[in-house]
């Protein structure tokens, strides 16, 4: 895996493109990859996306590449961090849809397969969404639940995001609407706020599923709340100004 990316088992030509950037996750990985392998019926391939051969994912995953079909291990040449992992996987992806998902487990697999059925029927933004009817939050520090709850309802009832969850980053996107958005995001997690809010002033078809999320519960999280707000505010006031 060292310097590019190795293919697992072949599946054909996969339909879903699922991005995973790691950071030392480890042993904890091989759960959260064989689950999404099992769960997910639509043709895909598993991007794990790292940032140095020395991380401590990247065994795990040579180990596991024959195994779990579509898997395979793609480094980030861009620059650290979990911003360029996310653009490196979506531009090394081969599948004309994308979806991002965490590797640490709190995502739900089993709610990709009708992402996809939604991003199929003309939606180019597809939120698993913990806030919309259906939709649960289990764990996490409290503070960021809150201003992730607050941010959401209110881009939702005020500044008429169609979803109601626009900060979490476990979405799904067509390739009409990744070739043609430019990114913006200079730090973290913001992106699927950037990206869902230029989706909306646009007028593009947005869509979302309720979804549980789960806190992770080996290993420690990346999100670095006081870092990044800045960056979510900026794109919260977006949402609101320019229309």
């Amino acid at each position: 895996m060292a310097g590019s990316a190795s293919a697992g088992a072949s599946i054909g030509t996969p339909e879903l493109s699922i991005v995973l950037p790691v950071y030392n996750e480890g042993e904890a990985v091989e759960p959260v990859l064989r689950g999404l392998a099992s769960a997910v019926r639509t043709p895909h391939e598993l991007v794990v996306v790292y940032d140095f051969d020395e991380d401590t994912t990247v065994p795990v995953v040579r180990r596991l590449v024959s195994e779990i079909p579509g898997l395979r291990g793609l480094r980030n040449d861009i620059g650290r961090g979990v911003l360029n992992a996310m653009k490196a996987g979506i531009a090394g992806s081969t599948a004309p849809y994308v979806l991002i998902s965490m590797a640490d487990g709190s995502d739900e697999p089993a709610i990709v397969d009708r992402m996809v059925e939604l991003a199929k029927g003309g939606a180019d933004v597809v939120a698993a969404s913990r806030y919309m009817r259906g939709g649960h939050q289990i764990g996490g520090p409290p503070l960021k639940r809150l201003m992730s709850r607050v941010a959401g309802l209110t881009l939702h009832l005020f500044a008429r995001v169609p979803t109601h969850d626009a900060t979490s980053n476990f979405k799904l996107y067509s390739p009409r609407f990744l070739d043609a958005v430019r990114i913006e995001s200079t730090a973290g997690f913001e992106l699927a706020l950037e990206l869902t809010v230029k989706a909306t002033l646009e007028r593009r078809r947005i869509a979302e599923v309720p979804t549980t999320w789960r806190d992770r519960t080996a290993g420690q999280s990346n999100f670095k709340l006081r870092q990044w707000l800045p960056h979510y505010l900026h794109w919260y006031r977006v949402a609101f100004f320019h229309r």
